[in-house]
């Protein structure tokens, strides 16, 4: 485990990961009031950037690993959102607003019985392959001939947008069956527990903590392994890769589509813990702020990314509290700055400040 990560990098992801799994544990411990009770919306913050964190953490692997700018990684966070969507909305049974078989959405849009996609979706394990394989399958197939065809930088990322803007014009549509403008909410429970009940939030923080350090641990096992250094020959000397024999084409598709299926689980997690998922989530501007995450974090670096998905959504939540109309012109020049002056993010600038200590 020492050749993944040095030893000082290990204890400080030990520390983090043992003082995040403590939050719901204070949460359940001690009361309202009491100086170490940590607040359900607190709780509920931090799940949603752990989940934010996961989904830069994929895109990193694809662009800063392998050199695939994806701007379109936003379908994918939607797809397995979706996917989880169907089953807490079969798991709402009859307490909806028309106490119906089918959701108040269909009853309302005057369906008469579920859509044949809608099949099996009140199990919780099919949903869950769903989540996989649905994301995967749109990955590869669109991977294999955009990868094919020798489709890559910004047109590449072009491509992408355009996916994601297709997809989420589609979802928007009252017709496809997902609800339309207003998607997925009123979420009741999972798996038989209430999903407002402070223990099933304490496990789905855990669930989401536990999937954030696997997902590390795996895409540090992979970029350190010789599978790795051909995905960074991929990104810095194709051609030259493939002079010396290696096919790019299964490389790049290999860790495509593992990065939207990672994406695709973080928005699984995102859903029951937030309450609601729609098609705004496919938005390109969403897909582009997954850029930015990486970018602000240290692109290439893994552990950058899920510092810059936690450092700009926090900037994101005072902002929008503070200057509601302005936050979309702060990121925009957020990402110039770090484009001009911070090229390597903030890891590279601890790196710089570190150097000149050691230099000085």
């Amino acid at each position: 485990m020492r050749d993944l990560f040095p030893l000082t990098t290990w204890r400080l992801i030990l520390v983090l990961a043992v003082v995040a799994a403590m939050l719901p544990v204070l949460n359940l411990a001690f009361p309202d009031g009491h100086p170490l009770h940590v607040s359900g919306y607190l709780m509920g913050i931090i799940a949603k950037f752990m989940c934010y964190a996961l989904a830069a953490l994929a895109l990193d692997l694809v662009w800063g690993y392998t050199g695939i700018l994806s701007l379109g990684h936003g379908v994918f966070f939607a797809l397995g959102a979706y996917a989880h969507g169907m089953y807490l909305m079969r798991a709402i049974g009859h307490e909806g607003v028309y106490q119906s078989d089918l959701p108040d959405f269909m009853v309302f849009l005057d369906w008469k019985a579920y859509p044949w996609y809608w099949s099996m979706t009140d199990h919780f394990l099919y949903c869950m392959a769903l989540v996989i394989l649905v994301p995967g399958l749109l990955a590869f197939v669109f991977g294999f001939f955009a990868f094919r065809s020798r489709i890559k930088g910004v047109y590449f990322s072009i491509i992408t947008q355009a996916m994601t803007y297709a997809f989420m014009l589609l979802f928007f549509r009252n017709d496809t069956g997902f609800g339309g403008n207003n998607g997925f909410t009123d979420f009741k429970r999972i798996l038989g527990f209430s999903l407002t009940a402070a223990s099933t939030k304490a496990v789905l923080f855990l669930v989401t903590l536990a999937f954030l350090l696997g997902a590390l641990v795996l895409c540090r096992w992979i970029v350190t392994s010789k599978l790795g250094r051909v995905l960074q020959g991929v990104r810095d000397a194709e051609s030259r890769l493939m002079f010396i024999g290696y096919n790019p084409l299964w490389f790049k598709l290999f860790v495509w589509t593992l990065s939207a299926v990672l994406c695709s689980i973080a928005g699984a997690l995102y859903v029951p813990q937030v309450g609601i998922i729609n098609p705004s989530e496919m938005s390109p501007g969403n897909s582009i702020e997954m850029v930015i995450w990486a970018a602000v974090g240290g692109r290439g670096t893994l552990l950058g990314p899920i510092l810059g998905a936690f450092a700009v959504n926090g900037l994101k939540s005072w902002f929008t509290a503070a200057f509601p109309d302005l936050w979309l012109f702060a990121l925009g020049l957020l990402f110039i700055l770090v484009t001009l002056f911070m090229q390597q993010g903030i890891l590279g600038l601890f790196a710089k400040l570190k150097k000149s200590r050691e230099a000085a």
